[in-house]
């Protein structure tokens, strides 16, 4: 059983609030109060940190009440409390953050925005794990070149997309993820793809459709947005100040 064992406020109403939407069964009792007979961990603050042995403590932070729990959780499941984030690459990825088996927690976030999800998640957790799938070459080359000081293994994620039924429409990417975490892959430190001439023609289509002005960006822009290099949106603003800078030398040659 968890047990909640805090005098500050912050700290036992965060961590019995997320306990509670979790569905967990847990009890609180003061911090100087003998424990329940089947208490398996404790969660607490940083004041009582050394205060209870033989058993294991998770010190929670008043701003941080979801990463304790995901700690009680692994640690009362016996799972050594490792963390594995599965992510299915695209333009959205879908990610998935599994303590042990269980999975803690779930997004799905433009492609710019992965990289920070991923290191918050992984941030202060016992061995950190990112597995990534090896579809969508381009998106998950660019994570596996920005992540940092982490472990990056890259997996086949061939059939780790499920079927959807009724009402699940939106969730194979998150789904995927999951499966993905699951998998052993390859470490690796990089990934170097050379983008074939379909993907570098779908990067400027979607330069164009993202453009006001209809137009689409060159090849060697649309190159640096294959390797991660710029965002189409900082593709499309230099594409416009090159633009413009060849329009002020047609002007300074007419004078």
């Amino acid at each position: 059983m968890i047990v909640v064992a805090t005098a500050d406020f912050e700290v036992y109403h965060g961590v019995v609030t997320e306990l509670r939407e979790r569905g967990t069964e847990f009890t609180t009792v003061e911090p100087d109060a003998a424990l329940p007979d089947q208490t398996t961990v404790v969660v607490t603050g940083a004041e009582h940190a050394d205060a209870f042995e033989d058993v294991t403590t998770i010190v929670a932070e008043p701003d941080a009440p979801r990463r304790a729990v995901d700690q009680a959780l692994a640690a009362a499941r016996g799972n050594g409390g490792r963390t594995v984030i599965g992510v299915d690459p695209g333009r959205n990825p879908g990610i998935a953050v599994l303590a042990g088996e269980m999975v803690v927690a779930a997004f799905q976030v433009p492609l710019a925005n992965a990289v920070d999800v991923i290191q918050r998640e992984a941030a202060e957790a016992t061995s950190p794990v990112v597995r990534i799938g090896d579809g969508s070459r381009l998106q998950g080359s660019t994570l596996v070149n920005d992540l940092e000081d982490i472990q990056v293994e890259l997996v086949d994620e061939t059939g780790t997309t499920p079927y959807l039924g009724t009402g699940a429409r939106g969730m194979g990417d998150v789904l995927a993820a999951v499966n993905i975490a699951r998998l052993e892959g390859e470490v690796v430190d990089r990934r170097e793809i050379e983008p074939t001439a379909g993907e570098l023609q779908a990067i400027k289509d979607r330069s164009r459709e993202q453009s006001d002005e209809n137009r689409a960006i060159d090849e060697l822009l649309a190159r640096r947005v294959a390797s991660g290099e710029l965002t189409i949106d900082e593709a499309l603003a230099t594409h416009r100040g090159e633009e413009t800078d060849l329009e002020s030398d047609d002007d300074r040659a007419s004078d």
